[in-house]
């Protein structure tokens, strides 16, 4: 299964997750015998072909370099390891098209985005064995600055670890190129601190800032800068010579560094400078992360060396948040990925350009780590990913999955209760970003079948997932493995997730007063009215001129009929700069950055002028009219425009358009 944005905004707001988030666009084969269906059987294979070099390599030679090419990647890495030895490492496609140079798994440096995480995770981990840090005191201890508590409760490492210290999303300066300005990390931290929108430990909310705050926390108690930490007490051990979080590159690893691609055939990108760099500016080549993966495989153990203490590598492993039944959990700083009853752990990474997945099915003694350096055609990048480790586990790992009915007046009642739209746990809340979430609002409907779908969730082959109740407020996708589960409060559903978001994303009823069900026709209607009445200006004036008629209204009536028409065309143009605002910097996340703030301060001191301007001027333009002697129509139109700019006002005020605060 894919997932997909509702919009194209949307899609900018999951960088640096690693969750299965993609646009709709061309799909691709999956891995396997062509006459394999493109959507995983809900039923695994019967039999585990043999997991050896020859068949891996055969299987993926007959996948990769095809997918690649219609996908349009550049290239890629993959790396298998099992019971403590590299199986299979190797690079396919080009590290620099326009030099022919191909992947090399030893030495070509790819950007694994968000699986730098499980590094950060890590190495707070090794300061938990030291004494150094407590997983469940106030984070503030540790700190030179202060973080607010949230209903009376601070936050811990496990909270962070586990993706609910309750911090909403933080984008500005997310992301940067070479040669432009980026603050550090630590700066960032100290310079804005989110806002808290949920009670700790109560609802996974994945947060790059929470991470970020975790490597501070280590570089702090440790006394070490963090690149030099992570060197000395990961990298160092490992013997993981060509991996680097420093930003840029250094001298001697630059040459190494495979390019960054929209598509295989276009311009290669500036290397990526992260903001928040715990969080996701690692370099490494596919050599290095298997030993990274061994180590965690063997528990923390690495040949002689040891990063981790076995039971500290276990505690990481095992303790997992459970917030809904059944779906994939949260554990300390990595993420479920159970699949065909074989547990398995990981985590996924994007940068702007770089793609990637790791996954350890630990009980097996297994992991898999694939990287690509090019975003591809439509979700290439993403198709590719989820198809071959779910194929991987078909072919090599087989085994039961759920399974179950529902009486069908049963499933038809669940799935009506279920049906609605939905607030993503990771959102931006207290900026005008906010907006992104009425512009992508996430639906759950009901199929005449009384299965259901979720309007972000799309099946690798393209169309919808139909997911039917096999066990009470818990559905499976009917192609797929797949589960979602559901929270029931007083008799209503009040949140659900679903496999591969679960671990670190919620979806939470919509408050009614921001629901997009009334607002987002609201809204435009009143743009529409606004608009019409915008254009009715020059246009009654020329056909005035044409016709020689004369103006016919005097005194007061023209004096509103001025105005309202100035807040009209004002009203309507804020909000084309809004829409054009946030679709730049989300286009171009260096945007999401200092530079950007002298024009949002201009847009929202244009706002609060035109929005609560235009409000009273709509009230007294109508109070204006109505007690007029102008025709009924005239009276009619002139309250439409008063509520029109009542809702524009609204929105402004409910999205935070009207602020005064250049952090988002």
């Amino acid at each position: 299964m894919r997932v997909r944005m509702a919009t194209t905004l949307m899609a900018a707001l999951y960088f640096l997750t690693g969750a299965a988030w993609a646009q709709e666009g061309a799909q691709l084969p999956p891995p396997g015998p062509a006459t394999e269906a493109s959507i995983p059987q809900a039923e695994a294979p019967p039999g585990a072909a043999p997991l050896t070099r020859a068949d891996l390599e055969a299987w993926l030679d007959g996948y990769l370099p095809y997918a690649m090419q219609v996908g349009g990647i550049a290239g890629a890495v993959v790396v298998v390891v099992k019971d403590g030895e590299v199986l299979l490492k190797k690079g396919y496609g080009y590290s620099d098209v326009a030099a022919r140079k191909p992947v090399d798994p030893d030495l070509t440096l790819f950007r694994p985005g968000s699986i730098s995480k499980l590094f950060t995770w890590t190495a707070v981990m090794q300061q938990v064995e030291q004494g150094k840090l407590d997983l469940d005191a106030d984070v503030n201890q540790y700190l030179d600055f202060e973080i607010p508590p949230r209903d009376g409760q601070p936050v811990t490492l496990r909270h962070i670890m586990t993706h609910t210290a309750g911090f909403e999303e933080q984008l500005k300066g997310l992301m940067g190129e070479v040669g432009q300005p980026v603050a550090g990390f630590e700066e960032r931290l100290k310079d804005w601190v989110p806002t808290r929108i949920f009670a700790p430990g109560t609802t996974p909310a994945y947060s790059n800032y929470a991470t970020a705050l975790a490597g501070y926390i280590v570089q702090r108690v440790s006394g070490v800068p963090f690149d030099d930490y992570i060197e000395q007490h990961i990298f160092q051990p490992l013997g993981m010579q060509h991996s680097s979080f420093r930003q840029p590159l250094p001298e001697s690893l630059e040459p190494l560094m495979s390019k960054g691609y929209e598509v295989a055939w276009g311009e290669p990108k500036p290397f990526e400078i992260v903001g928040v760099s715990p969080a996701g500016s690692l370099s490494a080549s596919g050599a290095d992360m298997a030993k990274f993966m061994i180590a965690h495989l063997q528990k923390g153990a690495y040949g002689s060396a040891r990063i981790l203490q076995e039971s500290t590598a276990e505690q990481m492993h095992t303790t997992a948040l459970t917030i809904l039944p059944h779906v994939h959990r949260m554990l300390l700083g990595f993420y479920e990925q159970n699949q065909n009853g074989h547990r398995a752990l990981g985590h996924g990474g994007d940068t702007n350009w770089f793609h990637s997945d790791l996954h350890l099915f630990v009980d097996d003694g297994v992991g898999m780590y694939l990287s690509l350096n090019s975003g591809g055609v439509g979700p290439a990048s993403h198709s590719i990913r989820s198809a071959l480790f779910e194929q991987f586990a078909n072919r090599y790992l087989p085994g039961p999955t759920l399974d179950g009915k529902v009486e069908e007046t049963t499933a038809a009642e669940h799935a009506r209760m279920i049906a609605g739209v939905y607030d993503n746990s990771r959102r931006v809340e207290s900026s005008f970003f906010s907006l992104l979430g009425l512009m992508g609002p996430i639906k759950v409907y009901v199929n005449p079948d009384h299965t259901i779908g979720v309007s972000l969730a799309d099946s690798l082959g393209g169309g919808p997932v139909k997911w039917r109740e096999v066990e009470p407020f818990v559905w499976r996708d009917v192609n797929g493995t797949t589960l979602l589960s559901a929270q029931v409060a007083n008799g209503e559903v009040v949140r659900f997730s679903f496999d591969g978001l679960s671990p670190f994303m919620m979806f939470d009823r919509t408050p009614a007063s921001r629901s997009p069900t009334w607002l987002v026709p609201a809204l435009v209607l009143a743009l529409i009215s606004l608009l019409l009445t915008s254009l009715a200006w020059p246009v009654s004036a020329l056909a005035r001129k044409h016709y020689g008629v004369p103006y016919d209204l005097s005194g007061e009536d023209a004096k509103a009929h001025r105005w309202i028409r100035i807040a009209a065309t004002a009203s309507v143009a804020v909000c084309i700069a809004w829409a054009a605002t946030i679709s730049l910097m989300m286009s171009d996340l260096s945007m999401l950055s200092e530079s950007s703030d002298p024009w949002v301060w201009l847009m929202q001191l244009l706002s609060l002028v035109v929005f609560i301007g235009g409000a009273v001027l709509g009230v007294w333009n109508a109070w204006t009219v109505v007690r007029s002697a102008r025709k009924w129509y005239a009276k009619l139109w002139a309250v439409v425009l008063a509520v029109s700019l009542l809702v524009l006002l609204w929105v402004a005020l409910a999205f935070h358009l009207i602020a005064f605060d250049v952090n988002y």
